[in-house]
């Protein structure tokens, strides 16, 4: 690239200060010590509340997602490793993990 005192850059197609993202985290902002955390959401929600849980494994996260909103009559859903179950179900929800051999803790509010 030439250099002219009377041109400016409009364009360029080098790197520069442009940095890769690359995701190191999960979206959970627990940390992955093999307890499931049951948190109790409604912020962005409009008010209605909403149980998240954290730290299932992978490969069952369909299968207790599908098992809790059974056991609980309520809706919900499984986002980015999360499970959401509507209402606030957090004892119903200890007791059937706790059956299921997870370590759980209550976290929040």
């Amino acid at each position: 690239m030439s250099h002219d005192n009377n041109s400016r850059l409009v364009y360029s197609t080098d790197g520069g200060m442009i940095k890769e993202s690359t995701p190191t985290q999960s979206a959970s902002p627990f940390p992955a010590d093999g307890v499931v955390r049951i948190r109790r959401e409604t912020k962005g929600r409009k008010g209605a509340g909403v149980i998240s849980i954290h730290g299932v494994p992978a490969d069952q996260q369909k299968t207790i997602a599908t098992l809790l909103k059974k056991k609980c009559g309520t809706g919900g859903g499984l986002k980015e490793g999360i499970i959401e179950i509507q209402g606030d179900k957090r004892d119903l929800i200890k007791a059937e993990l706790e059956k299921a051999g997870f370590q759980v803790k209550l976290v929040g509010g």
